[in-house]
């Protein structure tokens, strides 16, 4: 059975946040930011949202777009590391939101990689025949979880989320094949310290800044850059296709300035690097999803395209998938 993306979504909150906005409480001007990072904007949560909310609307999104109706799914899947509570999942309380009552619902954190990762868990589920609609969100509100006057990540970071909907698609369309790796001894490169059970909240922690996102920017730039191109490669190659059939690339969205060096170390000249950073920020698990919704609203994604998705991030961990573009059906 072929399995692959009947549709997609994306939800960016309407708060545009600029690099002048956050520059001074980083202790950074605006044109440091846009040299080292290239990001313009940002979007921030509202006051009343959550990341359920965000996560809703983008499902609600791929939904329309794949003409599937929320009680025709069968599971939902959401990637997060920002969780609206520690219980119940996130997932749960989307599958309110959307109406989704035949549906199971669980979250996964593989931080910015989840998305490749529960899109191969949705593969799977499908060609098993345990499901015939998944629903696969990626959502992250990393804005309240940043330490504004750190200048590694403050103005990195910000809101969004991005679905898509995996089932049954035509032989010869749909995932070729998806490599996931994890390096949990490099761990404490990306990292919120406390708030689980090994370091539990407390006054202390919290008079610690101990609870913000922090992350070791050089060390994982090089790690990026010696590991994500070769894997790349090897999912190309495990898929049965060269280089030069590639027609897009889909990376997760760290910064600019990095892209520029990951789309010169991987080499695929013939594809396009897509990329939403400039606009959006590093909105973690969601990079992947709301840029390939981005590509498909444009219409820039066409009738069997192969297109390469990259994620890396915490953990360390990688997701890399390359699937054959089946364009949805106009609804």
């Amino acid at each position: 059975m072929a399995v692959g993306v009947l549709g997609t979504g994306s939800y960016l909150p309407e708060r545009e946040v600029s690099s002048a906005d956050v520059a001074e409480r980083a202790g950074v001007d605006e044109e440091w930011i846009l040299r080292k990072t290239k990001i313009k904007t940002r979007r921030f949560a509202a006051e009343d949202q959550a990341t359920s909310d965000l996560a809703a609307h983008a499902g609600s999104a791929a939904l329309a777009a794949a003409g599937v109706k929320a009680t025709d799914l069968d599971m939902i899947v959401v990637s997060t590391s920002t969780p609206d509570s520690p219980q119940p999942p996130t997932a749960c309380l989307v599958q309110n939101l959307l109406g989704a009552w035949q549906a199971a619902a669980f979250d996964l954190n593989v931080v910015c990689s989840g998305f490749i990762y529960g899109l191969e868990l949705a593969r799977s589920l499908v060609a098993a025949g345990t499901a015939r609609r998944v629903l696969v969100i990626a959502a992250d509100l990393y804005s309240r979880s940043i330490d504004f006057s750190d200048r590694r990540t403050a103005v990195l970071l910000g809101d969004g989320a991005g679905a898509a909907v995996v089932g049954e698609v035509a032989d010869g369309y749909g995932i070729r094949h998806t490599e996931l790796v994890a390096r949990g001894d490099l761990q404490q490169l990306i990292r919120v310290e406390a708030g689980g059970s090994r370091i539990p909240t407390s006054h202390q922690t919290v008079d610690e800044d101990r609870h913000f996102f922090r992350m070791e920017g050089r060390q994982v730039r090089d790690f990026v850059l010696e590991q994500v191109p070769p894997a790349m490669a090897r999912t190309v190659e495990a898929a049965g296709a060269a280089p030069g059939d590639l027609a897009h690339v889909v990376p997760h969205q760290p910064n600019g300035a990095l892209l520029d060096e990951l789309e010169k170390q991987a080499g695929f000249s013939s594809a396009r690097m897509h990329r939403t950073v400039e606009h959006f920020g590093n909105v973690g698990s969601a990079s992947v999803p709301v840029t390939l919704d981005a590509a498909a609203q444009a219409g820039e994604l066409h009738d069997g395209d192969l297109v390469l998705l990259s994620a890396f991030g915490g953990g360390m961990a990688m997701g890399h998938c390359l699937l054959r573009w089946h364009a949805p059906a106009t609804h």
